[in-house]
């Protein structure tokens, strides 16, 4: 079984010089994405809940490369990261809306507090950030890219994600909406639908493991090729797609929702 490699080192640096604001870019795909777009010559923005982790992924991407708190669910602190871009940068080319957490409760688990936690976030987030970022993405140069990291949960059904479902659902015709408000202005916005990844959010509820080590997931996705790559994905595998969106490869790509899931969406 293929366990997945490195992103290659890019022969030229494409992005260089672009202002990039990553959100939830202290682990996982956002990490990955913000790792990407620093190697092309980006100056990023980490922006993450979490201020330590957010300051020591910053540290290793170098380059100018900026860490600021931000909760995408407070208003205030939304407006703050806009403020510590505009005082930076004074612009924003790049904006990879990427911050979220994980619902797995199932409908009679649910209650309508918990269900409005999670579009707080992972929908209302996005379009907050978006909106308090805007001013700053209209100001910038060259390859003026909004991403939205949706899932392949956000295109059909699943069990025990139904806020989570709902919210990513939501983003893909935010994605396409946007798309068309922002396309007299020269701004592509495209999302990326991550299928299974590895990363802290893959984590079962009761922290026995991640998903794709456990026996019915490598059973029904491996070994009988419900994803035909068979493997979970890794960060690496969204951050080259991510790049593509975020790259003059993509402008004339705008209000599409990419799967990156290893195929399986393809065996429904």
């Amino acid at each position: 079984m293929t366990t997945g490699t490195q992103s290659p080192m890019p022969a030229a640096r494409r992005l260089e010089g672009r202002v990039a604001v990553v959100t939830g870019a202290a682990r996982g795909i956002g990490r990955g994405i913000a790792a990407r777009l620093a190697a092309e010559g980006a100056h990023v923005v980490v922006a993450d809940i979490d201020a330590a982790g957010a300051a020591q992924v910053a540290a290793g991407l170098g380059g100018g490369a900026l860490a600021v708190r931000v909760d995408i669910a407070d208003a205030a602190s939304v407006a703050a990261l806009a403020a510590a871009v505009e005082a930076r940068f004074g612009r924003c080319e790049i904006l990879v809306n990427n911050a979220a957490i994980l619902d797995a409760l199932s409908v009679d688990a649910m209650t309508f507090e918990t269900y409005r936690r999670v579009i707080d976030i992972n929908q209302d987030g996005a379009i907050r950030v978006t909106l308090a970022l805007l001013p700053l993405v209209r100001r910038g140069g060259q390859g003026r890219r909004i991403l939205n990291i949706a899932s392949i949960q956000g295109m059909r059904g699943a069990r025990d994600s139904l806020a989570y479902a709902t919210a990513k659902g939501a983003i893909v015709n935010f994605t396409r909406s946007l798309a068309c408000d922002l396309a007299d202005d020269g701004i592509v916005v495209n999302a990326l639908a991550p299928g299974f990844i590895d990363t802290d959010m893959a984590q079962l509820p009761d922290g026995s493991g991640h998903e794709h080590e456990t026996d019915w997931f490598r059973d029904i996705y491996l070994k009988y090729g419900r994803i035909p790559l068979r493997r979970a994905g890794l960060p690496d595998d969204i951050a080259g797609p991510a790049f593509f969106l975020c790259s003059d490869d993509a402008r004339y790509v705008t209000g599409q929702i990419l799967l990156v899931d290893g195929g399986v969406s393809a065996t429904f």
